[in-house]
């Protein structure tokens, strides 16, 4: 199974489980309901833009849709404050950390 047919599959899986359809994921993200297909069958390789958006949408993180989970190696200590909830701020930071592993994969770093 290549990447992008396992990533097709990630959000796919993910857009289930989250209870949308291809066309409320669509409304949610702005992306097409033909290119969310086609990200979907494997046929086109998703932008990380795109996955940053279906992350949200789907209320998943950037690894659980590219297969880079670093969320098993992180370990941290956080503080709720202002009624923020503990899980939802664990998902941002998580977010954040697996899409700066997945840059630093990609040999796309900070400019200088």
């Amino acid at each position: 199974m290549t990447g992008q047919v396992r990533m097709g599959a990630a959000i796919e899986s993910a857009r289930e489980a989250a209870g949308l359809s291809q066309r409320a994921l669509e409304d949610r993200t702005g992306i097409s309901q033909s290119t969310l297909s086609r990200i979907l069958s494997g046929k086109r390789t998703a932008k990380m833009t795109e996955i940053i958006l279906i992350a949200e949408a789907t209320g998943c993180t950037v690894g659980q849709l590219t297969g880079t989970l670093i969320a098993d190696r992180v370990e941290y200590a956080a503080r709720a404050t202002n009624d923020s909830e503990m899980e939802k701020m664990r998902r941002r930071l998580l977010h954040f950390i697996e899409l700066d592993a997945y840059l630093d994969d990609q040999a796309i770093g900070v400019p200088q």
